[in-house]
């Protein structure tokens, strides 16, 4: 893959550049944290090119393995920190001398490790907020406020490594080739993340044109604009949506279009979990409507077959719905619910099935129950559906229990793995 023979290469170059300086050691552990904060400088450098939402990497890897990605090079900027503040910590404390405490305090009295020390208490919120254990037990609107202390950790982190006299600085080389890396991340930062979708969004001006309630508990929100012929938006894809003035601007959330876009209007579907979508019902017409996107690759650009398989779960429907819209070929759709009252826009699922002759079939039941067990998506269950199931490509959106039970039955049956198109409701920053 192209983005890591980039990664490994500059990985190489830093490489060269730190054991070919010039700069005085003053013990080995010192040494050895310098060398890890140059890791922690490349991997926050890698990270911001993630997050930037660059349209290139976004059609190729979707955002739901950014979002791994991200995930990843996050807890490895952590365990990298910290090894450099302890190599660095300790490696003073015995060159001066003084106990740890008294080490970290005397540190913190130089203004450029001062900054680093905060960008490191900042790193630490954000990755005990991301952690498994804590993040089940967040708001979606609280885990995302916290990562805003991402775009702290970025100014403090570019001014910490230009202003400490050490292997960053200490050649016009090593000078150039830092400034050229962070210009070219956060150059995309703000391009993809601010100028882009300010630009779309005065050129489109979208507004609330209705809000339909599809049951208790399940909104949809149509909307209009100018020229929304001009938005590259299709089918699968979805946009962070913000509504001006009827929500604080930090709250943004990931809806997915659960219609085709037609060039006149765009349509979201969400389920009342959290504070802003359980809010959307009370939306009033005409309220101002700022998005970002069009993202994903769950795209009818991604089939490599003539068929399809749709698989979804919940409130994943959404994007799979709008997919019925746009591919063509055999069809075939299995909706897994509770129950058939919690099937959400069934009715227009089944007007598409049968405008479109595709196989609708609703999963219904509690997985486990009965005997034998029942597990729709066990692999022989899901060839005995679908016989031809290696033949075709495979849409799965879902609850993530669903999605990884789904997918570690597609690699039992040897689907290959570009036939294999998910998307699990994750948002790389």
């Amino acid at each position: 893959m192209v983005l890591f023979a980039v990664l490994a290469v500059n990985l190489l170059f830093v490489w060269y550049m730190f054991f070919t300086s010039d700069v005085p050691e003053k013990n080995t552990l010192i040494t050895v944290g310098r060398f890890f904060g140059l890791h922690v400088a490349l991997a926050m450098i890698f990270q911001l090119t993630l997050i930037a939402r660059i349209p290139w990497l976004d059609r190729r890897l979707g955002m739901d393995r950014l979002t791994t990605l991200h995930r990843w090079t996050g807890f490895t900027i952590f365990c990298a920190l910290l090894l450099h503040v302890s190599f660095i910590v300790t490696g003073f404390a015995q060159l001066d001398g003084n106990p740890i405490p008294k080490q970290i305090v005397s540190l913190a009295g130089s203004f450029p490790v001062l900054l680093g020390m905060v960008a490191f208490l900042f790193i630490t919120v954000i990755a005990v907020s991301s952690a498994r254990f804590a993040r089940r037990r967040l708001s979606y609107e609280t885990w995302h406020a916290l990562h805003v202390l991402l775009y702290m950790v970025i100014i403090l982190a570019l001014l910490h490594q230009m202003t400490e006299i050490s292997t960053f600085t200490v050649s016009s080389l090593s000078r150039a080739y830092w400034w050229l890396l962070w210009s070219l991340a956060l150059g995309s930062l703000l391009t993809f993340r601010v100028i882009v979708p300010l630009i779309r969004n005065l050129r489109h001006d979208m507004r609330v044109s209705a809000v339909v309630p599809e049951s208790d508990d399940v909104v949809s929100v149509h909307v209009t604009g100018r020229n929304l012929d001009r938005l590259p938006a299709r089918a699968g894809q979805f946009m962070l949506w913000r509504f001006p003035g009827y929500n604080p601007w930090w709250q943004v959330n990931p809806w997915s279009l659960s219609a085709a876009p037609d060039g006149a209007s765009l349509r979201l579907t969400a389920k009342g979990i959290g504070e802003t979508s359980a809010g959307l019902r009370n939306l009033p017409v005409g309220t101002r409507v700022f998005a970002e996107g069009p993202y994903g690759a769950l795209t009818s650009l991604a089939r490599t077959r003539e068929s399809s398989l749709l698989i979804a779960g919940g409130i994943g429907v959404t994007p799979i719905r709008a997919l019925m819209e746009e591919l063509t070929g055999p069809v075939t759709v299995l909706y897994r619910v509770p129950t058939m009252t919690q099937a959400v826009l069934i009715e227009e699922l089944q007007s598409l099935a049968r405008a479109r002759g595709a196989q609708l079939h609703v999963l219904t039941g509690r997985t486990g129950a009965g005997n034998p067990p029942f597990n729709p998506f066990a692999p022989a269950d899901l060839e005995i559906v679908v016989p031809d199931i290696r033949e075709r490509d495979v849409y799965v959106c879902g609850p993530e229990p669903m999605t990884v039970a789904v997918l570690k039955s597609l690699r039992a049956l040897r689907v290959p793995r570009n036939q294999i198109h998910a998307e699990r409701f994750r948002l790389a920053g």
